[in-house]
C-alpha cells in the first residue's frame, strides 16, 4: 500500500494500549492502584500514566495540571546567564541587534516572540529569515555580512546556528558577537560564539529536560532576561500563545516542560491578543483550539510560507496590529498552503508512477527524483511504504 503523508488527510484514529496487569504485570498493577488512590483519577488514566512511565508522585500532578510554577529555572541551562547578561547590556546600551531565524513555524514564532519581547524593553531588533529556496537552512556568510553592514553589534540566532561553525567565525572576524539559541543536535565541536544555548549539548547535564522546541529555548531566554531585569513574570508568560504554536508545530514530545507550555499556551490562544494569530485561528475553521487544530490547521499555513518562499508573510501576520491587513495576509497564507498541497500531490503522483515501473519488492532503500520537483515541498512529500 502507498500512503500519502499529507497531514490534512490523516485519519485521527487512536488505539489506546496499556499494560495488562492481569497477565503478570505486578509492578504496573501496584503502580496503577497507587496512582488511582492517591490522585483520585480513573483507572484508565492511571494506566496511561504508567504506560508513559510517569509514576513519580512529584511529576504526576505536573502532567495532570501543569501551572506556571512548573517551569524550570532557566539559569540551569549552560551559557544562559552569560547570554541574558549580554542581552541586558544590549538593551541598556540601545545596541543594534539582529535576530536570525528559520523559515518554519518554530523559527517564525521564535523570531516573533524574541522581537516583541525586546521591543517592549525598548530595543527594536532587526530580523533576518533566510529564503528557503535561495539560501537554504541556517546561517550563511552573505547574510552575516549584510547584517554587519547595517551596523549591528549582536546577532541572536533562534532555531538555528548550532552547526554554523564557519559562519560564526566569519561573524567574529567582522566584529559581531553571536548568541546561539537552538534545539538541534550539535556537531562534535561547538561554534565559537559568545554563548551557545542548546539543551542537546553533550555537556548539558544539569537542566532536567532536553526536548524543547526552538521557540521553547527562546522562551527560557526571555524568562532569564526578565529575571535579570526584575520585571513581572507576566511580561514573558504572555507570549505562551505563540510559544505553544511553535512547540506543537515542531512535533516535539508534549511531555514535561513542553506539556506545561502546551497546556498554558492553548488556554491563552483562546483569548490571544495577537491579531494575526487570532485571524489565522478563525480562518482554519476549527471549532476547538487544541493540539490537533494547531498541528493540522495553523502549522501547515505558517510552514507553507517558508516552503513556497514567502517567509516574510508569516512574520508580518504576527507583527501587524491591523485587522484588515491580518485578514489579507491570512488569505494569502491559505493560498500558499493550497499551492503547497497541489505541488505535493503532483510530486507524490509522479513518484507513484515511477514506483509502478520498478520492481521494488526486494529493495531496502528507495531513492526517487524528479527534474522539476519543488525544493520547498519534496522534504515533506516522501513515500512511506509500498508492499
Amino acid at each position: 500500500m502507498v500512503c500519502s503523508p499529507s497531514t490534512e488527510t490523516v485519519l485521527m484514529k487512536k488505539q489506546w494500549k496499556y499494560y495488562n496487569e492481569d497477565a503478570g504485570e505486578d509492578l504496573a498493577s501496584t503502580q496503577i492502584k497507587h496512582i488511582v488512590k492517591k490522585f483520585q483519577i480513573s483507572e484508565f488514566l492511571a494506566k496511561l500514566l504508567v504506560n508513559r512511565e510517569i509514576t513519580d508522585d512529584k511529576k504526576i500532578p505536573i502532567f495532570l495540571n501543569p501551572t506556571r510554577q512548573d517551569f524550570y529555572n532557566p539559569f540551569l541551562i549552560l551559557d544562559m546567564e552569560k547570554a541574558a547578561s549580554r542581552i541586558v547590556q544590549a538593551i541598556n546600551g540601545k545596541e543594534k541587534v539582529a535576530i536570525y531565524g528559520d523559515y518554519d513555524a518554530d523559527g517564525i514564532t521564535s523570531t516573533i516572540v524574541l522581537k516583541k519581547f525586546l521591543y517592549e524593553r525598548g530595543l527594536d531588533a532587526e530580523y533576518y529569515i533566510p529564503n528557503r529556496l535561495e539560501e537554504g537552512y541556517g546561517l550563511n556568510k552573505e547574510a552575516i555580512a549584510e547584517i554587519a553592514e547595517q551596523g549591528c553589534t549582536l546577532i541572536i540566532t533562534v532555531d538555528c546556528g548550532i552547526s554554523g561553525i564557519d559562519e560564526v567565525e566569519a561573524a567574529n572576524e567582522l566584529g559581531l558577537e553571536i548568541i546561539i539559541t537552538d534545539h538541534h543536535e550539535p556537531l562534535e565541536t561547538l561554534p565559537n560564539a559568545f554563548a551557545v544555548i542548546d539543551l542537546k549539548r553533550k555537556d548539558s547535564t544539569v537542566y532536567p529536560f532536553r526536548e524543547l522546541a526552538g521557540v521553547g529555548v527562546v522562551f527560557k531566554l526571555i524568562q532569564a532576561v526578565s529575571i535579570q531585569l526584575g520585571i513581572n513574570e507576566e511580561e514573558y508568560l504572555k507570549y505562551l500563545d505563540l510559544v505553544c504554536t511553535g512547540t506543537i508545530s515542531d512535533i516535539v514530545p508534549l511531555i514535561d516542560e513542553n506539556r506545561v507550555i502546551a497546556k498554558l499556551g492553548l488556554k491563552l490562544m483562546k483569548m490571544t491578543k495577537n491579531i494575526g494569530l487570532r485571524e489565522l485561528i478563525r480562518q482554519t475553521g476549527y471549532k476547538e483550539i487544541n493540539a490537533a487544530s494547531v498541528s493540522f490547521g495553523i502549522a501547515p499555513r505558517i510552514n507553507a510560507c517558508g516552503r513556497m518562499g514567502h517567509e516574510d508573510e508569516a512574520l508580518n501576520l504576527f507583527l501587524t496590529d491591523d485587522i484588515e491587513e491580518a485578514k489579507e495576509i491570512t488569505d494569502r497564507l491559505n493560498l500558499y498552503n493550497i499551492e503547497r498541497q497541489s505541488k505535493e500531490k503532483e510530486i507524490f503522483d509522479q513518484a507513484i508512477e515511477k514506483l509502478e515501473k520498478e520492481d521494488i519488492d526486494n529493495l531496502n532503500t528507495i531513492v526517487l527524483c524528479g527534474e522539476n520537483w519543488h525544493h520547498g515541498v519534496i522534504r515533506n512529500s516522501g513515500i512511506k511504504a509500498r508492499r
